[in-house]
C-alpha cells in the first residue's frame, strides 16, 4: 500500500494532466450570420427571437 501523501500527489498529478489536456484540445467555432430585420418591420416576436440569437438559444421543431 502507498502512504497517503504519494497517493493525493499522483491524484493531483492526474488532475493536472486532465485540465492541461482540455484546455488544449482545439475548438471549431461555428460561424452563423442571421439576417437583419429592419427596424420598421419588426414585431414584439422578432425582438424576442433576436433576444434568443444572441443568447445562443436554437429551437429545433421535430415535427
Amino acid at each position: 500500500m502507498l502512504p497517503p501523501f504519494i497517493i493525493e500527489q499522483i491524484r493531483k498529478r492526474e488532475e493536472e494532466d486532465l485540465r492541461r489536456r482540455t484546455v488544449e484540445q482545439p475548438r471549431l467555432e461555428i460561424p452563423i450570420e442571421y439576417p437583419a430585420i429592419p427596424p420598421a418591420r419588426r414585431t414584439e416576436r422578432d425582438i424576442e427571437d433576436e433576444e434568443d440569437r444572441r443568447r445562443g438559444v436554437i429551437v429545433v421543431d421535430l415535427i
